[in-house]
């Protein structure tokens, strides 16, 4: 009975949920969250701010109104059976500025 208890006790230390607990690391402690605080307000949202203006005027300068030229590729736009929806040449989210059908762009 008494080895029984005496493992209960080591098992219940080595795997306890509660942090443990030294003396004189409080203040180390509540030094590195201000820190990694003062990180993520002052480093890391203006970087996502940035990257934001970054995608936004990229978009911008890359916004076309016309569609790419078509190139009649033999691998793409490969139609076996037609879809089950409409005329069953357009996909299901077709666009038809961005997406061509297999002989080419709609005319509009």
């Amino acid at each position: 009975m008494a080895s029984w208890t005496k493992f209960m006790r080591s098992f219940s230390r080595k795997y306890s949920t509660d942090a443990p607990k030294f003396s004189g690391t409080h203040g180390a402690t509540e030094q590195m969250q201000l820190m990694w605080k003062r990180i993520s307000f002052f480093v890391g949202l203006p970087a996502i701010g940035l990257a934001m203006v970054n995608c936004y005027l990229n978009h911008q300068a890359h916004h076309h109104d016309e569609h790419p030229e078509f190139i009649a590729y033999d691998h793409m736009r490969i139609r076996t059976k037609k879809f089950p929806w409409g005329d069953g040449n357009h996909s299901l989210f077709h666009n038809s500025k961005l997406n061509p059908l297999p002989d080419g762009y709609e005319e509009e």
